[in-house]
């Protein structure tokens, strides 16, 4: 296998480990908008943003890794800021 090779592999898999992360994150916001009926639980809301912080954590370091595109990473962690964003919105709403 050829040095070119290897490193799409490594950006494809890198890419791929990234939007499962991000997808679990998506999860627990689409959860805890689900169960905006129920009481506010504020440590729900601590491991959100505990979960944003380590994901863009790992944005940071696969960007600098040379595993995915600066652009690419803004977009990921950007997405799933506008969806913790209206999760907050709505938390706000319902107080």
């Amino acid at each position: 296998m050829s040095s070119p090779e290897i490193t799409v592999q490594l950006h494809d898999k890198a890419l791929r480990l990234l939007q499962e992360d991000a997808s679990k994150i998506e999860n627990l916001i689409e959860v805890q908008m689900g169960n905006l009926t129920t009481r506010q639980c504020p440590l729900y809301e601590e491991v959100l943003d505990t979960q944003m912080y380590g994901f863009s954590r790992e944005i940071d370091f696969a960007v600098r890794a040379g595993l995915i595109a600066d652009t690419v990473g803004r977009e990921l962690v950007s997405r799933l800021e506008r969806n913790l964003a209206l999760l907050y919105e709505a938390l706000e709403r319902k107080r």
